[in-house]
Formats: C-alpha cells, sequence, structure tokens
C-alpha cells in the first residue's frame, strides 16, 4: 500500500497539471504518429546524415529496419566526472552494431564544473547553463534521424538539463547512460578540517592544494553526496537509468557491461516494436514523486529543489515547492553520506546502493512501485547488476551491509526528509536539515548583511563577525547575477560555529549539496532585486531561523523601509557581475527567473 501522504501529493501534481499534462501528451503523441522520421527524410537530408559514416555504418542507417540510437553526450577532458565518457560513443556503437543496428553523436552540450568556478566569475553562469543545456539537446535532436537517445550527462546543471531538452523530443525512448563516482581520496572530515583551518589562517595555500588534490584525484564523480551524485540517485529512483547503474566504478568491467547493455537495450524499444516506451510514458507525475521521495530519503542536493521544479514542467506536470515540503514531512532520512554524515558514495554503494534504498523506500509505502521506468518494472530496481562468469545478471539487494551508512529495515536516521521549506515575513526558503545537528537548527541572532561572499570572506579575516550572527548574502538571486553557489561561506561559517557562536545564514543565493553543518536559508523569494524583504535588512536587525517549526522571520519592524533600499545597482552589489550581465541581454531577469523558479 503506498502511503496517503504519498499519494495525495501525486494525486494533486496529477490534477493541477492536467491541462499542461495533456497539451504536452498531444503534442509527443504528434511527433509519434509520424512514424520512422528518419523515413521521411529527403534523399539529399539522408546523404548529410550519413556522408561522414563508413559503408557499413550508411547501410544500417539507411535500412529503415535498424535502429539508430541519437546520443547526446556532456563529454570533455577537463570535468573529471565527464572524462570517462570519452570512449562511450566507441562502446555503444559496437555493441550496436553486433545486433545490426547503429548510433551517431548526435550532438555535445556545455559541461561547466562548479569544483572549478567555485568563487570565480563563471559561477554566474552556471545556473543558467541548464538551459543553455536543454536547448542543445533538443537541438542536438532536431535532425529526426534518430530511433532512441540515450544521455551522457552526470553533473549540476548538466544532466537535469540533458532530461529537459530530451523531453522536447519524448517520443522517443530516453535512457541515462552513468559513469561513475572516484575512488574515494581523504575523508571528508579531513577535508573540512584543512579548509576550516586554511580559512583561519592557520595552514597556508601549499598544504590547501595538496588537500584538494588528494580529495579530487581521478576520472568520476566527486565522491561526496552533493549535485551530482544526487542526479545519479535521484534518476535512477525515477527509472531513467538501468537498475543499480548509478555508483558503478569508471573503467570497470562492469561499468563496460552496463553501457554496452543499455545501449541494447534501448534498441529494441523503438517506434514500432512491441516493447515500445517513450519518454513520455516514463516520467510522468508517479517517476516525478519517487525522485522526489529517494531526494529526500537519502538528504541529496538542495539544488534539485529548483532543477525537478523545472524538469517537471518541461514534461507538463506542475510542481512546488509545497508539494516537496508535504513529502518531507512523511519520507524519513535513510542514508547517511557527506555532508549528511561522514560516509562518501561509495560506501553508500557498497551498503547497498540505489536498489537498497529503494528496497527500503518500497517497505515503508513511499514509492510507487506501479510507475513505468525506461527499462523493465519498479520491482527490478530493487536489484543490483554483477558478472556472473563475465555475464550481466541482476541480483536481489539484501539488507544494508553497513547501518551507519543505509538504515537496515525498521530504522531511521530521521522521521523527516532531508529539506525543509522555510516560510515567514523574509519570504520563502528550503534549509538542508538533514545536514545540521539539532541543537544547530533554531538560531535567533542579530543580522550582518552582505552582498557578496567575499564581503564575508575578508569580514572574517578582519577579525569582524566573532559574535553570534545570522549572515545575510543578499543580491544572489537568479535576476540579480545567476544565483551562484556560495561555497566560500561554509569554512568561514563552519569556524564561527566551532569558535561557540550561534550561526546561520540567509541568502537569494545558493549553496547546493555541500551546506555543510550550518543551518543555511537558501533560494530566499522573492529575490531581494525583486523587491524581497531581503533587500530592506540592515546590520543588527533581528533575525529567526527555526528549521524545526519551518519559520523565516525578521523580529524587527521593517515597515518604515522603503523600496529604494532594494534598488541598488549591480555595480553597487559587488564583484563578479560582468559575465552574467552579457547574458542578461538576451534574456530578460524576468524570463530567467521564470525558467528557474516556475
Amino acid at each position: 500500500m503506498i502511503h496517503q501522504v504519498i499519494s495525495s501529493v501525486t494525486a494533486r501534481i496529477r490534477e493541477r497539471s492536467a491541462a499542461r499534462r495533456q497539451a504536452f501528451l498531444a503534442r509527443i503523441q504528434r511527433q509519434a504518429e509520424q512514424g520512422k522520421t528518419r523515413a521521411a527524410l529527403a534523399c539529399g537530408n539522408l546523404a548529410h546524415a550519413v556522408a561522414a559514416c563508413s559503408s557499413d555504418e550508411k547501410g544500417r542507417i539507411l535500412d529503415m529496419t535498424r535502429a539508430n540510437v541519437g546520443i547526446v553526450t556532456a563529454y570533455n577532458d577537463m570535468l573529471s566526472a565527464h572524462q570517462p565518457y570519452q570512449g562511450y560513443p566507441d562502446i555503444i556503437k559496437a555493441a550496436l552494431a553486433e545486433l545490426g543496428h547503429s548510433a551517431q553523436v548526435a550532438g555535445g552540450v556545455p559541461a561547466m564544473c562548479d569544483g572549478v568556478t567555485q568563487g570565480q566569475p563563471g559561477m554566474d553562469m552556471s545556473l543558467f547553463s541548464r538551459d543553455l543545456i536543454a536547448q542543445a539537446t533538443a537541438l542536438s535532436l532536431s535532425h529526426n534521424t534518430f530511433d532512441a537517445t540515450l544521455l551522457l550527462g552526470i553533473c549540476d546543471k548538466i544532466a537535469p538539463g540533458q532530461i529537459m531538452g530530451a523531453l522536447s523530443h519524448a517520443h522517443l525512448p530516453t535512457a541515462f547512460v552513468p559513469a561513475g563516482p572516484m575512488a574515494s581520496g581523504i575523508s571528508n572530515d579531513d577535508k573540512v578540517k584543512v579548509r576550516q583551518q586554511y580559512a583561519a589562517g592557520q595552514l597556508g595555500r601549499d598544504a590547501l592544494l595538496e588537500m584538494e588534490c588528494g580529495a579530487y584525484h581521478a576520472p568520476g564523480t566527486c565522491t561526496f553526496y552533493g549535485t551530482a551524485n544526487t542526479n545519479q540517485l535521484v534518476f535512477e529512483a525515477m527509472g531513467l537509468m538501468l537498475p543499480g547503474s548509478a555508483f558503478v566504478h569508471p573503467h570497470s568491467a562492469l561499468r563496460h557491461a552496463l553501457t554496452e547493455e543499455a545501449a541494447r537495450r534501448i534498441s529494441a524499444m523503438i517506434p514500432g516494436s512491441p516493447a515500445y516506451r517513450p519518454l513520455s510514458e516514463v516520467l510522468d507525475e508517479r517517476a516525478l514523486v519517487n525522485g522526489l521521495v529517494a531526494l529526500l530519503a537519502s538528504g541529496g542536493s538542495t539544488n534539485h529543489s529548483i532543477h525537478m521544479v523545472a524538469l517537471a514542467r518541461a514534461a507538463g506536470l506542475h510542481l512546488t515547492w509545497d508539494d516537496i515540503s508535504d513529502l518531507s514531512d512523511v519520507v524519513p532520512l535513510l542514508v547517511r553520506m557527506y555532508p549528511n554524515g561522514p560516509a562518501d558514495v561509495n560506501a553508500f554503494e557498497q551498503a547497498g546502493g540505489v536498489p537498497g534504498l529503494m528496497r527500503r523506500l518500497a517497505q515503508e509505502g513511499l514509492i510507487h512501485m506501479d510507475a513505468t521506468p525506461v527499462f523493465g518494472e519498479m520491482q527490478d530496481y530493487l536489484s543490483r547488476p554483477v558478472l556472473v562468469d563475465g555475464k550481466l545478471v541482476w541480483q536481489p539487494v539484501g539488507e544494508s551491509s553497513d547501518a551507519s551508512v543505509l538504515s537496515p529495515s525498521g530504522s531511521v536516521f530521521q522521521a523527516t526528509g532531508g529539506t525543509k521549506l522555510l516560510a515567514g515575513n523574509l519570504g520563502r526558503a528550503v534549509v538542508k536539515v538533514s545536514a545540521v545537528a539539532p541543537e544547530y537548527r533554531v538560531i535567533e541572532a542579530p543580522a550582518r548583511v552582505f552582498s557578496s561572499q567575499h564581503a564575508v570572506e575578508a569580514a572574517y579575516k578582519a577579525g569582524d563577525l566573532n559574535q553570534d550572527a545570522v549572515i545575510v548574502v543578499r543580491h544572489n538571486g537568479p535576476a540579480a547575477n545567476g544565483m551562484p553557489e556560495l561555497h566560500k561561506l561554509m569554512p568561514v561559517l563552519g569556524n564561527l560555529q566551532k569558535a561557540g557562536h550561534k550561526v546561520a545564514l540567509v541568502t537569494d543565493g545558493r549553496l547546493s549539496g555541500a551546506s555543510g553543518k550550518i543551518p543555511a536559508a537558501i533560494h530566499v523569494t522573492p529575490e531581494a532585486l525583486h523587491g524581497g524583504a531581503i533587500g530592506l535588512l540592515r546590520d543588527g536587525d533581528l533575525l529567526r531561523v527555526d528549521a524545526v517549526t519551518g519559520r523565516l522571520d525578521c523580529l524587527t519592524d521593517l515597515s518604515g523601509r522603503t523600496q529604494a533600499e532594494i534598488d541598488l545597482t549591480l555595480e553597487q552589489e559587488g564583484w563578479g557581475r560582468e559575465l552574467f550581465s552579457v547574458m542578461r541581454r538576451a534574456v530578460s531577469s524576468a524570463e530567467c527567473g521564470a525558467t528557474i523558479f516556475d
């Protein structure tokens, strides 16, 4: 039996979305009714599509009884998570050639690394890149020469952007092909310790760089549970990839076998085949809720409070923060990965991985087992892939092998989920409460107001923050400067907390999956540039961040303050707006905000 609240939230998403979803499905149905689109291309069109192919490839692509799979790749060799994708097209093509089918790289999408752009001007473009990736994916598939789609993408805005773009061609069977995490480096506790020591001036740059290179040291995703690994867990829970494939190591024999299997299976699902299963049939309100439940139960990235709303909209579904909040009230925290605990994603995989989590959620009646995944049935997603005598098979997952990482049957780490919605006279925000110790979940303290994370860092180094404080960083919303991640704040605020101060963060910016142990009310909306009350705050105003009752309030009377205190120019707002202002000329701030929050 499905939990009553899960059923209720799913039903209201379906009802609220009825008209939008119907229009989406009608559009997809018109695409599907065109049949094999490659067959409708003119001879000149087809000649262009196969001009660079070998004679064997040309024969397979021009044979309309065969499948031609479009690959949209986010490969580059700078981004560790995507470097393994270099050889994937050849693996996919070889596997399909054995069956008489073909594949072509339909296009590439940008894949910026937030780890590289943290605290740099490029970070102002990070969230904006998701929409660019969605457009690039849609354009890549617009040649209409493909019968199915394989998406090669993992990190941050990249994977959400790819699925949003693929939904414009949702008549095609579509699946993600993950690449997996790098091996574990230094411990997360040691990583945080060194960063805090550097922020406090106790260690030099050489020591910091040595530590960072020890943490990020090989091909694969970063091993902490940030946005990249949250993408993989959530998308597997939604049934958008092969069961148990999210966290298998790159370049392993099992990973190679899974890549081949994804290609073989998707080629058997093309339009006109008995196994035809388009993306529009897979990504519905049940899959959406399954992904949200897995997000909350694992304490995943707060970025998904943005991405899942946008992704849902691309599928004709209207998701709100209230839906996520209501789910969080009944979904327990079942996983502890950094920053929710000391373990990393490799420890989670060893404990049972996504299939182990799905098994626990199914036990509690918290996921829709009647949802339609891209491959097989939802029951299959409670199994793990293994190689037996070189053959890929799936075996039912058992009980958690590490109760400190994945809770065994009958136990939970926390009665509610990882994300909490806050609301009050400062607006609405989200907080990743699973990473915050209970004694820090309610903070009442004077405001210290800044317009950039760099100003906070400078004030700390000057010894000007040795006090209880709610640090306010405003004018960092999507309209102001693209809503950058503010990770330079975490070592600073961590040191203040460690020194015994009551400290919290309130910002219209972002922190993503690595928000740490500080109660951080992020994504505050309305943002300052759009008239939000956060823009009226002054140093000394008494603020209350309550992640227990879900309140975000200023206890000082703001009624005498005016809009003029909000209307500051970007130049007055500090550092790093130049690159974002270029893109704002192409997309208005209103459109950018609507894309992110609608």
